[in-house]
């Protein structure tokens, strides 16, 4: 499998934000887009998540399943969390392995396993903590598995601990074959990791 950019661009407004953007993720690999505030991290990996509409450019996830768009063969963890307060961490976890197809009560318990979620699952999320939170919405990558994750500062509010884990849940996707594009300012701790370094000022990348 093969995550394909190919020459993208998008526009913000009256505002290129990515001007002739190509590079390739394929199965097993983890690309990390780095670079300062504004540079695009955030506008590429909604544009491959289909939340934002590219202006040129092709984006192919090859020797995936033809029968579905890319959006819904990949995760997409942004800067929400995207939980509902007045649900239990496992009902949301629920709510969403539902949602996007999946739905096995193991899945559920392995999410919250992997994220040390376990003592948590009664607990409605709005009384959870900044960090709690962020680890109950890093779950719903282990209880509905997609082959690629889009990660969009996915350690923000997580200690290092919790940094831990999600990098263990991370090579243990890539070692099934998974994908990663990430953006983040903070090291993922990843040991296989490739980095595409975005600027501001930069018209083009290859």
């Amino acid at each position: 499998m093969r995550l394909a950019i190919e020459h993208l661009v998008v526009d913000r407004g009256a505002r290129r934000i990515v001007d002739g953007l190509s590079f390739a993720v394929v199965a097993g690999d983890a690309l990390v887009l780095v670079g300062p505030n504004g540079a695009g991290k955030t506008t590429v990996i909604r544009t491959v998540a289909g939340l934002i509409g590219a202006a040129g450019g092709t984006i192919a996830l090859e020797g995936g399943d033809a029968d579905k768009e890319l959006p819904a063969q990949a995760h997409y963890i942004g800067h929400l969390n995207a939980l509902k307060p007045s649900l239990t961490v496992e009902e949301n976890l629920r709510f969403w392995a539902d949602y996007l197809g999946a739905g096995a009560a193991a899945s559920i318990d392995e999410a919250l396993a992997a994220f040390d979620l376990e003592p948590l699952a009664s607990i409605p999320a709005g009384y959870l903590s900044a960090g709690q939170k962020r680890r109950a919405c890093l779950a719903r990558l282990i209880a509905t598995p997609r082959p690629l994750w889009l990660l969009d500062e996915p350690t923000v509010s997580l200690d290092a601990a919790s940094v831990r884990l999600l990098a263990e849940c991370v090579a243990q996707h890539l070692a099934g074959g998974g994908l990663v594009l990430a953006a983040t300012h903070i090291p993922l701790g990843l040991a296989r990791e490739r980095r595409l370094e975005l600027s501001a000022a930069r018209s083009a990348a290859a």
